[in-house]
C-alpha cells in the first residue's frame, strides 16, 4: 500500500513540476525575448516609463505564445504515458484482456505498467476459468442427459427384457443421482465463493464427525471392499460445523472413488504446532505434481482414467471452505499413496 501511494505521490509531483517548469521557463524566454529587443531598438518609438502597459501587454502575449508551444511540444512526453495507460484500460473494459503496456523505465511510472499488466493477466486468467467453466458445466450437465433419454427411448420400444428394463433404470437412477449431485454441489460452492466471513462457530468433536461421514458413505467403501484404518483420539475443534462436514464428506468420498479395489484407506488426526491437522490418504492412481493446485479449481478432474465418476467440483468446495477457515489443504502422491492434508 506504501509503495502504491508513493508512485501516485511521484506522479502528482511530476504533473506540478511539470506544468511549473513550462511556466517558469515561458516566462524567463519571454523575458529574455524582451531583453533582446530592448537591446536592438526593436521599439524606438516606445519607452518603458512611457508605455508601461503596452510592455505588460506584450509580455503577456509573448508568454502564452511561447508556454503553448512548450505546452505543446512536451504533452507528448508528460501526457503520453498518460493517453497509453487510458488506451489499455479501454481495451481492458472491452474484453481484451491479453493488453499489455509500457509506460517507460521511469521510476515510478514503471509500477503503475507492472500493476496494470499484472491486473490484466489476472483478468485474463478468470475469463479463462469462466470459459472452461461454462463449457464443462454444460458438458457435465448435458451427458447424463442424453444417457437418460437414450435409455428411456430404448425402454419405450417395449421389445426388452425385463431383465434389460431392470439394468436401465438402476443406469437411470445413477445418472439421475449424479445430476442431483452436481447440481447441490454447484449450489453450495456458488454459496461458499460469495462468504467472506465464517459464521456461526462452535466447539464440537471432530473425530466424531469424521466417523459420523465415514458410516454415510458406507455403502461405497463396502462395494470396493476397503479396509478402513480410522484409528484416532478425540480432538475438539471452533468452527462451523456444517461447512467442516462437507469437507470431510468430500475428501472421503473423492479417496473411496480413486482407491484401487480392497486397498486400504487411513484417516488420521493429530496436533502440530497448535493446529489440528487431518490426514485422508488412499491407494490408486497417484497424481501429477503439475495438478497438485489444479486439482482445486472448478471442475478440474486432470488425466485419471477415473475422471468419468466425479465433476470436478467437490474439491473445489473443500479448498473454499478451508480458506474461510484460515486453514490449509494440500495434496501429495507418494509411494503409490494419495493424501490430502488439512490443517486448520
Amino acid at each position: 500500500m506504501k509503495k502504491v501511494l508513493s508512485d501516485k505521490n511521484r506522479i502528482r509531483m511530476a504533473f506540478v513540476f511539470g506544468v511549473a517548469g513550462i511556466l517558469l521557463v515561458a516566462i524567463l524566454l519571454a523575458a529574455v525575448l524582451e531583453y533582446i529587443l530592448v537591446e536592438v531598438e526593436a521599439f524606438t518609438n516606445f519607452s518603458l516609463e512611457n508605455s508601461t502597459l503596452l510592455w505588460i501587454l506584450m509580455f503577456s502575449a509573448i508568454s502564452i505564445i511561447i508556454g503553448l508551444a512548450l505546452t505543446f511540444i512536451l504533452q507528448r512526453v508528460i501526457l503520453k504515458p498518460v493517453n497509453t495507460l487510458l488506451d489499455g484500460m479501454d481495451k481492458l473494459a472491452n474484453g481484451e484482456f491479453n493488453t499489455r503496456i509500457d509506460l517507460g523505465s521511469v521510476e515510478g511510472i514503471t509500477g503503475i505498467s507492472d500493476k496494470f499488466n499484472a491486473l490484466a493477466r489476472e483478468l485474463q486468467k478468470i475469463e479463462i476459468l469462466r470459459s472452461d467453466f461454462v463449457n464443462n458445466f454444460s458438458h457435465e450437465m448435458k451427458t447424463p442427459i442424453v444417457s437418460i433419454s437414450s435409455l428411456i427411448s430404448l425402454m419405450k420400444n417395449g421389445e426388452i427384457s425385463k431383465d434389460k428394463q431392470m439394468q436401465y433404470l438402476n443406469i437411470i437412477e445413477e445418472e439421475i443421482n449424479r445430476l442431483s449431485e452436481m447440481t447441490t454441489n454447484v449450489l453450495n460452492l456458488s454459496k461458499i465463493e460469495n462468504q467472506g466471513i465464517i459464521t456461526e462457530k462452535t466447539e464440537f468433536n471432530l473425530s466424531e464427525q469424521i466417523r459420523t461421514c465415514v458410516l454415510l458413505l458406507e455403502k461405497k467403501w463396502s462395494r470396493k471392499k476397503l479396509e478402513l484404518d480410522v484409528d484416532f483420539d478425540e480432538y475438539t475443534v471452533v468452527a462451523n460445523e456444517d461447512m467442516l462436514k462437507q469437507v470431510w464428506f468430500n475428501l472421503i468420498d473423492n479417496a473411496i472413488k480413486f482407491a484401487e479395489r480392497s486397498s486400504l484407506l487411513k484417516i488420521s488426526i493429530c496436533k502440530n504446532e497448535g493446529k489440528t491437522v487431518v490426514k485422508v490418504t488412499n491407494k490408486g492412481e497417484p497424481i501429477a505434481k503439475e495438478d497438485y493446485e489444479k486439482i482445486f479449481q472448478k471442475f478440474y478432474q486432470g488425466s485419471s482414467s477415473s475422471k468419468k465418476d466425479g465433476n470436478g467440483i467437490g474439491l473445489s468446495i473443500v479448498k473454499h471452505i478451508v480458506d474461510l477457515h484460515e486453514g490449509r489443504i494440500t495434496a501429495e502422491s507418494k509411494d503409490g499413496l494419495t493424501t490430502f492434508t488439512v490443517t486448520l
